[in-house]
């Protein structure tokens, strides 16, 4: 591999790296050569991915709420202890919950209020505290990337996911805020972006896309038309633009949100 694209040897942290995408752009980083640290939720979650995972390479697993800051901060002390660093934070941690999440037949005014500010709260501060604790790493080392998650749903309005929205709406002002704020203030070797996924199928969305018989959803039928890919996208393809944005190969990037959508966000439909 072209040593400007390369990540060999970089210490990075996922969290949400017990999820789906999270555990995926782990095992992405693994293989490319680094070194890394998986934050989740739940331990037998953790336990189970890093089993997974371990073959790989070199790999930790810990528990902690990315919502509590004093709980960052002993992960900070542990991942300083034994690796002395940080080269990358991926905040792959967030999801929808169902009261948070319209049905067909309800409006705005259904919403659980209670349920949206849960979603609101981790898609959102559940990335910028990761941020501030990791992120004071890297401004005192002088390097460092932070990718963080943003969505589809920051580029039109998608029905149903209100919360979901607004929280995506907010990680990708921070992202460009941040990226601002570490080159003026610290070292311009510091860049922060994020990627916007389009459609991929997974378990937290599968109810939503594919039909108990296996066929399309006509939420998926609509997906498509306005993909002009006419595919979901398979969550290994999400690799290559977050190993790109953290590589030398990326220098001169910071504050982008990369759409990884097979052209939604390009494509009026028309």
């Amino acid at each position: 591999m072209n040593e400007m694209f390369s990540i060999a040897g970089k210490v990075a942290i996922v969290t949400g790296g017990s999820g789906v995408l999270g555990s995926n752009i782990a095992r992405g980083f693994l293989e490319a050569g680094a070194k890394v640290l998986i934050i989740g939720a739940h331990q037998e979650n953790v336990d189970k991915v890093i089993t997974e995972l371990s073959p790989l390479g070199e790999v930790l697993g810990v528990t902690c709420n990315v919502l509590n800051v004093e709980e960052l901060k002993v992960v900070k002390d542990n991942i300083l202890d034994r690796w002395g660093r940080v080269d990358i934070l991926v905040n792959a941690a967030g999801g929808n919950i169902p009261g948070g999440t319209l049905t067909q037949d309800q409006t705005i005014f259904d919403m659980k209020i209670a349920d949206m500010n849960k979603v609101v709260d981790l898609n959102l501060n559940g990335s910028v505290y990761p941020c501030l604790v990791f992120g004071e790493i890297m401004a005192k080392q002088g390097f460092g990337n932070i990718i963080n998650v943003s969505s589809m749903a920051t580029f039109e309005a998608l029905t149903r996911v209100p919360g979901y929205s607004i929280a995506k709406s907010g990680i990708e002002i921070f992202t460009k805020w941040l990226a601002m704020e570490m080159a003026t203030k610290f070292n311009e070797k510091i860049r922060v972006n994020a990627i916007a996924p389009g459609f991929f199928i997974g378990n937290q969305n599968r109810a939503v896309l594919i039909n108990p018989d296996g066929s399309l959803t006509e939420r998926s039928q609509k997906v498509l038309a306005k993909t002009p890919m006419k595919r979901f996208g398979d969550i290994k393809e999400l690799n290559g633009a977050v190993q790109f944005l953290c590589s030398d190969a990326a220098s001169f990037i910071t504050g982008v949100v990369l759409p990884i959508d097979g052209g939604f966000s390009s494509f009026s439909g028309v």
